[in-house]
């Protein structure tokens, strides 16, 4: 493991230069990672549907749990002018009436789609015309029971795997987009990292072509060396003094672009705290490809819509098949009515009473319905059902295929990356002792100032080659991550419980 433990202090190159009153901020790319999660949009919004998915879960789920309401009308009060025919004409009176009653129903729905439920009611009417008082009693035990649902479509078993399905969607959706927001940060973390590398190579060339140009200067000024070699040191110099200046540009618009994906006010200063130790992982592709097959938003999207492709097939199929409902109830009623000026507990009483005396009703019924013709419009919707459902897997083959070849392409970029990144280590020690001799056979005159040129120029691009070698390798760790689903580093799986834990 080759270990580069760098703390950069990013400067923000403004107009004035004063940064007094100013916040700074002190980013890992850790920190920044997550402060780019807490404040991004896109990760705010999707964390909301995966609570939605969630939330709309344990609704479908508790859907299989008892259902209580209670309703009242306290009171339902009504004056109007009523109708009623008999065989000596049609006749009209005023109604004014006050209605209280109170209900309750319990239902308990069954995985079958059918209910069993308890309703009761006490209904007490006041009419003022009449000068009369009633009270109703109601309670009925009742089930019902679609047949349908044993072959053909189960709604209440549909509509959870739906929401199952929804959920796991935004699960991975979610996760995807938190790894997604990881690698972009680190691409910008890294990208502001480099230029600032960069500055300090541009630093470094230019102090080392002031001493060559002092050098030379002075050689020329002792006729070591013709004029024109003097003045070829002093353009080198310029061209080193205008790719600093240029340098300094890269790193104000890294910054600034790195500031506004963190939302950091750009008058903001930022320290960038950075251990470059990079490892040396070996990738078991095999593992790459299982677990990305089974992690990967793509698949998991395509393996979804066919899952609810199945569901609507099943529900359109459902509608040209025989339908029915058995139903079946039980109930109590007591009913009494009574002079206004009867004490209402009388009436209730009495109510009661007539209740216990009277038989209870029941009644059980069978109601089927055949679908005999439509014109095969249920057989054309279902064909249609079924070349979109085909169309849905035939996709999924295709990009399980080209899923597999992305893991593959990544996974041997990395290993590419590494060796190149370990031999460009080797191409800096070579150059930085070649350079060292260059600069001592310049001084003895041994060489000319354009073959010291050349070996510096080969050492700014020995740091630069490894600098960018360096950050591709982290860049592809971070790649590997998102495409897996699967921490190499760390040697363990990503989930979504590691985000939701920092939030």
């Amino acid at each position: 493991m080759k270990a580069i433990s760098i703390v950069i202090v990013l400067a923000v190159f403004m107009l004035n230069h004063n940064l007094s009153g100013r916040n700074i901020h002190v980013l890992t790319l850790e920190k920044s990672q997550q402060l780019a999660r807490q404040n991004s949009f896109k990760m705010r919004s999707l964390l909301e549907d995966f609570k939605i998915a969630r939330y709309e879960l344990r609704a479908a789920r508790n859907r299989f749990k008892t259902q209580v309401n209670l309703k009242f009308d306290l009171p339902d009060y009504s004056e109007t002018i009523s109708s009623l025919q008999d065989s000596a004409g049609l006749h009209y009176f005023p109604l004014k009436q006050a209605r209280y009653n109170a209900y309750l129903q319990i239902e308990q729905p069954l995985p079958t789609d059918g209910f069993f439920y308890l309703s009761s009611g006490i209904y007490h009417v006041q009419d003022y015309f009449l000068q009369e008082q009633s009270f109703r009693l109601n309670t009925r035990l009742g089930f019902e029971q679609p047949i349908e649902s044993f072959y053909a479509y189960n709604r209440i078993k549909s509509s959870l795997k739906m929401a199952e399905l929804n959920y796991r969607l935004s699960e991975k959706r979610l996760l995807r987009a938190q790894l997604d927001l990881e690698y972009e940060v680190a691409s910008a973390f890294y990208s502001l990292y480099s230029a600032l590398e960069r500055k300090n190579i541009a630093l470094q060339t230019l102090r080392q072509q002031r001493d060559a140009y002092q050098l030379a200067l002075n050689k020329f000024k002792a006729g070591v060396i013709a004029e024109v070699e003097a003045l070829q040191m002093e353009v080198d110099l310029g061209e080193a003094q205008n790719n600093f200046d240029l340098s300094l540009v890269e790193v104000q618009q890294k910054a600034d672009a790195f500031k506004q994906l963190l939302n950091i006010d750009l008058q903001d200063s930022v320290i960038l705290n950075t251990d470059l130790t990079y490892p040396i992982v070996k990738i078991d592709l095999q593992k790459a490809l299982e677990f990305g097959f089974k992690n990967r938003l793509e698949i998991q999207e395509r393996k979804i819509a066919i899952e609810q492709q199945k569901l609507t097939l099943k529900r359109i199929d459902a509608e040209n098949q025989i339908q029915g409902k058995i139903s079946a109830y039980y109930d109590f009623i007591g009913v009494r009515q009574e002079p206004r000026y009867y004490a209402l507990n009388t009436t209730f009483q009495n109510a009661w009473e007539e209740l216990k005396k009277r038989p209870g009703n029941r009644g059980i019924a069978f109601s089927i319905t055949i679908p005999l013709w439509d014109w095969h419009v249920n057989k054309n919707q279902t064909l249609a059902q079924k070349a979109r459902l085909h169309q849905q897997q035939m996709a999924l083959k295709d990009l399980e295929i080209t899923i597999k070849r992305d893991i593959r392409n990544t996974v041997m970029e990395l290993e590419s990356s590494l060796k190149r990144l370990q031999l460009l280590e080797k191409n800096v020690a070579v150059a930085e002792k070649s350079f060292a001799i260059s600069k001592n056979r310049f001084a003895n005159g041994d060489i000319n100032s354009q073959a010291l040129a050349l070996d510096r120029n080969r050492l700014s691009q020995a740091y630069n080659s490894r600098l960018n070698a360096l950050i591709n390798y982290k860049l592809l760790l971070a790649d590997v991550k998102r495409k897996t689903f699967y921490d190499f580093v760390n040697d363990h799986p990503v989930s979504l419980d590691d985000y939701l834990q920092q939030e």
